[in-house]
């Protein structure tokens, strides 16, 4: 296991995006670029896990959070491993040109191209604003889904194990109406 301490700034250390035929409205198939203030190298688990003002990039998407979990598969194509899943916990942030999503945790499945975010969501695009507890985006069609399915984070740990469901749950928003004077 090896560890790289201190700030890093956004990298161009690319972790390239399992093979895939990009479709619809998101490049899966771009570089992911990061940054963080600390990344932990686990190597014989195809893992790593960067913590502290997390960064990544990819095409025109950008996600922030305090703490990823990058999963690989162990084949390296051109020098590089190929990034299967992301786990961002903590203050999660994700922004596409057209919209902004805000939860407590996020999975981007990059074999499957969806990214799930979990917990108290937020889902804004100009002035119409969407909240609850699951969001669904598949970025193949740019289709967005968020529903009350009563998620809510357990202990703050930032570990996704640990997401419980509530008894309830709804969708609730704002939706700008045109001036029709």
């Amino acid at each position: 296991m090896s560890a790289m301490r201190g700030s890093l700034p956004l990298l161009s250390l690319v972790l390239v995006a399992a093979p895939v035929v990009a479709q619809g409205k998101h490049n899966t198939n771009a570089p992911i670029d990061f940054g963080a203030d600390q990344i932990e190298l686990q190597d014989k688990a195809n893992r790593a896990v960067l913590t502290g003002n997390v960064a990544v990039r990819q095409a025109e998407m950008t996600l922030n959070a305090q703490r990823l979990n990058v999963a690989y598969t162990g084949a390296v194509v051109d020098g590089n491993p190929q990034v299967s899943r992301l786990d961002a916990s903590g203050g999660v942030t994700v922004r596409r040109p057209d919209q902004t999503a805000r939860g407590q945790y996020a999975i981007y499945d990059l074999n499957r191209r969806v990214i799930t975010m979990l917990g108290a969501v937020r889902l804004t695009q100009g002035p119409n604003t969407v909240n609850g507890a699951r969001l669904t985006i598949n970025l193949d069609t740019g289709r967005a889904i968020i529903d009350g399915s009563a998620v809510r984070g357990g202990n703050g740990s930032g570990a996704a194990g640990n997401v419980q469901q509530a008894p309830t749950g709804r969708v609730t928003g704002t939706f700008s109406v045109p001036n029709r004077n």
